[in-house]
């Protein structure tokens, strides 16, 4: 299946600081483009790391008010964590507020990948890279989400045209394809049972889909063959083995 790659959502014109990038300059920039981190680059436009909004209020945190006492005890600062808050906290350029390395996604990898990338390291946008490391755009947690608002009809000339024809080699008529709010439905007989359970996981990753619901029957359950190793082969060799 040819899912959407990152690519072709991305942003081409990128807010970016470089390291010598004053803390004041870092702040407006944030403010006028209404962004909440941006891209840190060296002289070649390779990503070096990424600052952000929570960076500079790191800062902000740390400064002591007129009528506080200085700390008594320093022992937290010991700790990597703290040593890093605490050199965020004196920092006055893009380079020693940012977070490096940056977690950053390639323009080819799929939009599912860059989701996950995303949900795993608790990111808002990444950086996107060529094959040299250097920054080509942006994508945020709002252009991945675009996917899910591809019309009805059009998930389900995806799911006809990439599940049904091109990877079970299915005739258009033998699988009835509904989709309401972005929730499939698929209903009918197929030939095994394992062509159904593809059907479906390939459909769940089809993008836009929220959603499946397998109405599918089989003329005959080949659980067994597969348990002794006797898959089928062709295109459904591959997708059984990710099942």
């Amino acid at each position: 299946m040819r899912n959407q790659k990152v690519g072709s959502v991305m942003t081409t014109e990128v807010v970016r600081a470089d390291y010598g990038t004053p803390f004041k300059s870092v702040a407006r920039m944030l403010a006028e483009h209404r962004v909440s981190g941006l891209p840190v680059v060296d002289d070649d436009e390779r990503v070096i790391g990424v600052v952000s909004e929570t960076d500079l209020m790191l800062h902000q945190a740390a400064t002591p008010l007129a009528y506080e006492p200085p700390p008594r005890f320093r022992v937290a600062r010991l700790t990597p964590r703290a040593r890093r808050r605490a050199a965020k906290a004196r920092a006055r350029t893009a380079g020693r507020l940012m977070t490096a390395p940056a977690v950053s996604v390639h323009a080819e990898e799929t939009v599912v990948e860059a989701a996950r990338t995303m949900v795993e390291h608790r990111v808002n946008r990444l950086p996107v890279i060529d094959e040299d490391d250097r920054l080509i755009g942006i994508v945020t947690r709002h252009d991945l989400l675009q996917t899910f608002l591809r019309p009805d009809e059009e998930i389900r000339e995806k799911v006809i045209r990439e599940v049904l024809e091109r990877g079970l080699w299915l005739a258009t008529r033998s699988i009835d394809v509904t989709v309401t709010q972005g929730v499939v439905t698929l209903e009918g007989q197929m030939e095994r049972k394992s062509e159904t359970e593809i059907a479906v996981a390939m459909t769940r990753r089809t993008e836009g889909v929220v959603d499946v619901v397998n109405r599918l029957t089989r003329r005959f359950d080949d659980s067994a063959s597969r348990d002794e190793g006797r898959v089928p082969g062709g295109i459904a060799d591959d997708w059984l083995r990710r099942l």
